[in-house]
């Protein structure tokens, strides 16, 4: 005899169980692909049946170290069996620890804020930039440029930074002081940054926006300007940050450094974590009371990241990471060569797009899972792989035929 809660119908196998229930009494912000995964290990997940599939999506380049890393599911054990949270008014283990990790992968002198998601690390950059410009530029100083295309996050301010007004415009008004230029155009950026604009802010490489990349001249450039502008300059390496797209920090293959630095999603490895990084001449600006996290950098979540970044670096993530998204990219520009299928590859380290001659890629994510394969399309022409980076040449092999096939054999 089915039970029954509410209004809804708990029978069958779990999947159909969970998918009535989620459809019930979850708020309809996800449109859920028809699986329910229960385990995961390395590079593949398990659905409720037992079936393996191929994770190239990392639940949105989150677990770097693949999923379950025995490293990062004791080091929570261990933490969440002393103690889970208390409250940032007091020091706990951990969080000043992984601090100093991350200004020392940053490469210079900092101070670091702990929050728990991207678009509050954002958040708090862009409290701290208009912070800094009131002492520094005074209040006339308020403009952030950003750049079209780009994503920042979902919190009203976030969103009012992100260039892309499909996801504005229900939520309008929004937050005022934004500017949005052409990423790489560098006469667009000399005319933007002028004596309004307090910072520029940046993803080295756009992910959402479907994997672009900054070229290092624009880089260059910007940080050249900003310095004789008095600007500040902060990088949202949320997702293309923590070894993802070669070095530790996108930014850094560029030669530069910012003043402000965000990071989220691959931090934790799974758990909710992100850090704003600030040199300290920018940090200072922030008081007692100008910020603060209930959450953020708690014993659970930076015993999670300390174990995330000593195994990311014990096994040169960067180094795999660029071997395996050169392999992928190159995989996927043979696909184009021999098909119209693909019309364009882009990417950097393990952050790859393919742009699609037709606006099928949410079909191919589709079949691709009833093939045993998590994808993910940032539009409807625009395939992105986020493959964890313990992903090997055999898993992308596999990946490309099986995407081969979906494109030119017309499976679709």
């Amino acid at each position: 005899m089915a039970r029954r809660r509410g209004d809804v119908k708990l029978m069958g196998t779990s999947y159909q169980r969970i998918a009535a229930l989620d459809a019930a009494v979850h708020m309809r912000t996800f449109a859920r692909k028809p699986v329910l995964f229960v385990r995961g290990e390395g590079m593949c997940l398990y659905d409720d049946d037992g079936r393996e599939y191929l994770d190239f999506m990392s639940g949105i380049g989150v677990v770097n170290l693949g999923h379950s890393h025995p490293a990062v599911v004791d080091a929570i054990a261990q933490q969440a069996a002393k103690l889970t949270h208390v409250t940032n008014l007091y020091h706990v283990e951990h969080r000043a620890d992984l601090a100093a990790d991350l200004v020392g992968m940053f490469g210079a002198e900092a101070r670091v804020f702990f929050a728990n998601s991207g678009a509050e690390a954002i958040e708090g950059a862009i409290k701290l930039a208009r912070k800094w410009a009131t002492a520094n530029k005074g209040p006339e100083a308020r403009t952030i440029v950003t750049a079209w295309r780009s994503f920042h996050g979902r919190t009203l301010a976030a969103l009012a930074a992100t260039g892309q007004p499909s996801k504005q415009e229900a939520f309008e008004p929004l937050p005022g002081g934004f500017v949005h230029i052409d990423m790489n155009d560098i006469d667009a950026l000399d005319a933007a940054l002028d004596e309004s604009v307090c910072a520029l802010l940046l993803e080295p490489v756009q992910g959402e926006g479907g994997v672009y990349p900054c070229t290092y001249e624009y880089l260059q450039t910007a940080r050249r300007l900003c310095d004789e502008r008095g600007i500040l300059l902060v990088f949202d390496e949320v997702q293309c940050g923590l070894y993802r797209a070669g070095h530790a920090f996108a930014h850094q293959a560029a030669g530069i450094r910012p003043d402000v630095m965000t990071l989220a999603k691959a931090l934790a490895n799974g758990l909710p974590a992100a850090a704003i990084v600030a040199v300290p001449a920018v940090a200072d600006a922030f008081a007692p009371g100008d910020h603060g996290s209930t959450f953020g950098g708690g014993p659970v979540v930076c015993a999670a990241a300390r174990a995330t970044l000593r195994e990311l670096a014990a096994m040169d993530a960067g180094a795999r990471a660029l071997e395996i998204g050169e392999h992928l990219s190159r995989g996927l520009a043979e696909i184009a060569e021999n098909s119209s299928a693909i019309v364009e590859v882009r990417g950097a380290g393990a952050m790859v797009a393919a742009e699609l001659a037709r606006p099928v890629a949410a079909a191919v994510v589709d079949a691709a899972l009833s093939r045993g394969l998590v994808l993910n399309n940032t539009s409807a022409s625009t395939l992105r792989f986020l493959p964890p980076l313990v992903c090997t040449r055999a898993d992308i092999d596999t990946l490309l035929e099986q995407v081969h096939t979906l494109l030119d054999k017309d499976v679709l």
